[in-house]
């Protein structure tokens, strides 16, 4: 035996990629979908802090499929719109198929990302649905009225400051947001139709923002079928080797720290929008 001959004995085998079993990688997207993360929050969505973890699960060489693993209340229709957009680039690109998996909640913005799967999936219980849109926010002119402190705005245009939460509501600048509203569900229904398609059921609540069990929204055709991502890719690919690309964390983050202002307005920001995150939550018992 030649020294080459043993040298490759002693070292591992490697196998030959014809042997290796092909991949199914999964995509985490977990939290309320928002352009901007908050130290306070739990975990969100937005394009930026989950598009690395998409790439890598489309860049693996024996990919097969993509699974989307799906919890959100909700949020930001845009960046919502921009990872579902993301997904059908790169599934188109790479010829596999996309799966998405809907877990407690996949509710309004959560739905518009699962329906950038070809197929979708939910268990019995989850909550699917929520095809609508909302905004909220909080009226704070009393309070400053209570604590004596007058706030000052100066803007060049007369629309500048709409629905300022430290300003009395206008009737005018709650129609213009109904518009807005009504623009916005529009885009998301053709969203879900074009993705749906014939499966989609000619019920009248379809669009009405209505929130469904797993078990309805099959009926609704809003998801093909009922199953969690393990039971249906032990039976779609059985041979297949299932990987999970969780979304890259800073490491402040990870530490419970953030680089966050000590302005008073950044402050009340940062709570406001705690609550409003706890507040999307708990709408469905999370």
């Amino acid at each position: 035996m030649s020294v080459t001959d043993k040298i490759a004995a002693r070292l591992p085998r490697v196998m030959d990629r014809g042997e290796r079993p092909p991949v199914v990688a999964a995509v985490r997207l977990h939290g309320v979908i928002t352009p901007q993360s908050s130290p306070v929050a739990r975990n969100t969505i937005s394009l930026q802090n989950v598009e690395s973890a998409i790439n890598r699960a489309f860049d693996n060489e024996r990919l097969i499929a993509v699974a989307l693993l799906i919890n959100s209340p909700g949020g930001a229709p845009t960046q919502s719109a921009l990872i579902a957009e993301r997904i059908r680039e790169l599934a188109t690109k790479k010829h596999v198929p996309v799966l998405a998996f809907c877990e407690d909640v996949a509710a309004s913005g959560g739905y518009w990302l699962a329906c950038a799967g070809d197929e979708i999936y939910a268990h019995g219980t989850s909550l699917v649905g929520s095809i609508g849109v909302v905004s909220s926010g909080f009226g704070l002119n009393g309070l400053l009225d209570k604590a004596g402190v007058e706030r000052r705005v100066y803007t060049a245009g007369e629309n500048k400051v709409r629905l300022d939460p430290f300003q009395a509501e206008k009737p005018e600048d709650v129609e213009w947001l109904k518009s807005l509203h009504s623009d916005l569900h529009e885009q998301f229904k053709q969203w879900v139709v074009e993705r749906r398609g014939a499966k989609l059921s000619q019920d009248e609540n379809l669009f009405s923002g209505e929130i469904w069990t797993g078990a309805k929204a099959q009926e609704l055709g809003l998801i093909d079928g009922i199953g969690t991502i393990r039971s249906v890719i032990a039976k779609r690919f059985p041979d297949a080797e299932l990987t999970v690309a969780e979304p890259r964390k800073p490491l402040l983050a990870k530490l419970g720290l953030a680089s966050t202002s000590t302005r008073s307005g950044d402050l009340v920001a940062q709570v406001l929008a705690s609550v409003e995150e706890r507040a999307r939550w708990s709408r469905f018992g999370l």
